[in-house]
C-alpha cells in the first residue's frame, strides 16, 4: 500500500469561524481522486508535474476568511419585476471600459426565464448585436460570465437562490436584460455556491452519506452526478457555471440536494479543494461562498488563501470547514 502523506497547516483567520486545512500530496490526490476529470482546455489547466515526498509541506502563513463583499467590484441591484428588457446599471459592469469606437451599436436584448425541475430556471437570451460577447450573469449574489453564439444568443440552465429568481445579464457596453422566474420547488433542496474569478482550480467535492473519496456518493467536478438523479431524490447534482475560456472568467459551481422525498438521513460532507498548478502556485487566489439557508436568505464567507510555491504543483488544499456540512433528515 502506498505512503499517503498528508501534513496539516494552521493559519491566522480574521473571523470567528475556524477552516480545517489539510494538503494532499500528488500521490494521495492520485488516489483520491484518480484521473476521471478531463481539462477543459490546455490553456486552463496545464500538464503538471506530480510534487515529491520532500516538497509536499505547507508554508502557509495567512488564511483570511470574511463576511466582506466578493472582490469584484460587482453588486446586484433590485430590478423591476416583470421586466424583460433594461439597460444594464453601471453599478453591474464589469471595471474594463470599451472605447466609443467599440461599442455595438443598441439592439433589442431580450431574456427569458422558466422554472424547471430541481428549482431549476431555463434562461434564453437573444441578443442579435451583441455576438461573441462576454455578458455578465448576476443572481441573488451569483455571479459568472458567459459568451453569446455566433447568432447572438445564450440558453443555460441555472440553479435558483430565491423563490422570486430575478437574473440579470450585462454586456460590457451597458446593454443588459433582466428576467424573472417563480420557483415553487426551493423549499425542497438545499442549496451551496462556491464562487471565484480566473482558473484557480477550486472545486466543491460533496461526500454523500459518509461516503468515501472515489465511490459513487462522492460527487465533485469529475463525477458530477446527473439533475435527473436530483429530481427522482436519487442523489445531489453539482453543476459549473461560466464560460472557462473567457479572458479572466467568473465562474461558479452549485452543489444542489433534495430535502425531501427520500428515506436517507445523514451527514453529507462538503469540503472546498483546489489542486496547486503552474496557473496558480505562488499567488494568493480568492473565492466567496454562498448558502441557502432554511429561512431563505444566502449566507457568503470570503475566502483569500496563498498558495504555496510551484515545486507543489500536483498537490491538492482541502478547506473541510468554508462550505457547512448538510443535515439530512428522512421522511
Amino acid at each position: 500500500m502506498r505512503k499517503k502523506e498528508i501534513i496539516t497547516g494552521v493559519g491566522a483567520l480574521a473571523c470567528a469561524i475556524g477552516i480545517g486545512f489539510v494538503m494532499q500530496s500528488s500521490e494521495t490526490a492520485s488516489e483520491r481522486y484518480g484521473n476521471k476529470a478531463e481539462p477543459a482546455a490546455p490553456a486552463d489547466y496545464p500538464v503538471l508535474k506530480g510534487a515529491s515526498a520532500d516538497n509536499v509541506l505547507l508554508d502557509v502563513q495567512e488564511i483570511t476568511l470574511t463576511s466582506a463583499e466578493f472582490e469584484t467590484d460587482l453588486s446586484l441591484p433590485a430590478p423591476d419585476v416583470e421586466v424583460t428588457k433594461a439597460s444594464a446599471p453601471q453599478s453591474v459592469l464589469p471595471e474594463q471600459s470599451v472605447p466609443e469606437t467599440a461599442v455595438a451599436p443598441a439592439c433589442d436584448v431580450i431574456a427569458t426565464a422558466r422554472s424547471v425541475a430541481a428549482a431549476m430556471v431555463d434562461l434564453s437570451l437573444e441578443a442579435s448585436c451583441l455576438r461573441n460577447e462576454r455578458v455578465t450573469v448576476h443572481h441573488n449574489g451569483m455571479i459568472f460570465t458567459e459568451t453569446t453564439s455566433d447568432e447572438g444568443t445564450l440558453n443555460l440552465k441555472v440553479p435558483a437562490l430565491a423563490v422570486e429568481a430575478v437574473f440579470i445579464f450585462a454586456f460590457t457596453n451597458g446593454e443588459g436584460a433582466v428576467a424573472q422566474a417563480t420557483v415553487e420547488e426551493l423549499a425542497d433542496y438545499d442549496r451551496a455556491v462556491l464562487q471565484w474569478k480566473g482558473n484557480t482550480g477550486f472545486q466543491i467535492h460533496a461526500r454523500e452519506f459518509d461516503a468515501d473519496y472515489g465511490s459513487a456518493g462522492h460527487l465533485w467536478e469529475g463525477a458530477p452526478g446527473e439533475i435527473s438523479d436530483a429530481v427522482a431524490r436519487v442523489s445531489g447534482v453539482l453543476t459549473r457555471h461560466g464560460a472557462r475560456d473567457a479572458a479572466e472568467p467568473l465562474l461558479a459551481e452549485v452543489y444542489s440536494f433534495p430535502k425531501t422525498g427520500h428515506d436517507r438521513s445523514g451527514t453529507i460532507a462538503l469540503s472546498v479543494e483546489t489542486e496547486i498548478t503552474e496557473a496558480n502556485c505562488g499567488l494568493e487566489i480568492e473565492a466567496q461562498s454562498l448558502e441557502l439557508g432554511s429561512d431563505g436568505l444566502v449566507k457568503t464567507q470570503n475566502l483569500s488563501l496563498p498558495v504555496p510555491e510551484c515545486d507543489a504543483q500536483g498537490s491538492f488544499l482541502v478547506l473541510n470547514n468554508l462550505l457547512q456540512d448538510l443535515k439530512v433528515a428522512g421522511r
